[in-house]
């Protein structure tokens, strides 16, 4: 459906995709009749979650949000952002794709967006409130927040990186450790557990690579060649 330009532009012919949504300010040109509007993911707030840890969910949530519009028509669209590379990911029937909102160029419609908890959907940080904790402070420490975005359903998907991307295979006898600022989305049941390699023995001497992200199950991992956030 995307079609790479080069390595850091998409275009996609909307009268073959059908809706294309993308964050806000992505569109570099258009040919034929094109419309845009606003779009918003569906249930965003975090209005199930109860006390204060609803109001701190709710704001974390519009924080992994990026504000995105929906373009229709007839026509092609050419996507980009600030230079950064781009990756098209062809979702199968059934796939799942977790990243970050901030990495997340475009998607076409058929592609369920939903934003999800990072312990959730195998974070690592485990449930209740200990586990939230457990996971904002990982977020704190490693870019990664509480909440992430997935996107589910058949499809194709655009990805932001710096300096490209590496996939790498995950199987149940294959699992592969990343640094956390180099993971940019997982697709398939790939389940992330953060690890601190810091201990009071070597505290101050873990050479920068105090955090490490554990990926395991079935799928693949998308890794930036690069520690440099979005």
């Amino acid at each position: 459906m995307f079609t790479k330009v080069n390595g850091k532009v998409v275009s996609i012919d909307l009268t073959r995709s059908g809706p294309v949504i993308a964050r806000r300010g992505a569109m570099l040109f258009y040919t034929g009749q094109v419309f845009f509007q606003p779009h918003q993911i569906p249930g965003m707030g975090g209005g199930s979650m109860m006390g204060g840890l609803a109001g701190m969910a709710g704001r974390m949530m519009q924080g992994e949000h990026e504000a995105t519009m929906v373009a229709q028509g007839n026509g092609t669209v050419h996507y980009g952002f600030r230079g950064l590379e781009v990756e098209v990911v062809e979702m199968p029937q059934g796939g799942e794709l977790r990243v970050e909102a901030s990495r997340l160029l475009a998607h076409t419609q058929g592609l369920q967006a939903s934003i999800v908890s990072t312990a959730a959907s195998g974070g690592g940080g485990g449930g209740g409130l200990m586990g939230a904790l457990r996971s904002a402070a990982g977020g704190v420490a490693t870019g990664q927040g509480m909440f992430t975005t997935q996107l589910s359903g058949v499809g194709a998907a655009v990805i932001l990186g710096h300096g490209g991307f590496i996939t790498l295979q995950v199987a149940p006898n294959r699992p592969v450790t990343v640094d956390p600022q180099a993971f940019a989305a997982a697709l398939g049941p790939v389940q992330t557990n953060l690890r601190s390699t810091v201990s009071l023995r070597n505290m101050g001497r873990t050479g920068g690579e105090a955090f490490q992200l554990d990926c395991t199950g079935q799928g693949v991992v998308y890794v930036q060649a690069s520690e440099h956030r979005l």
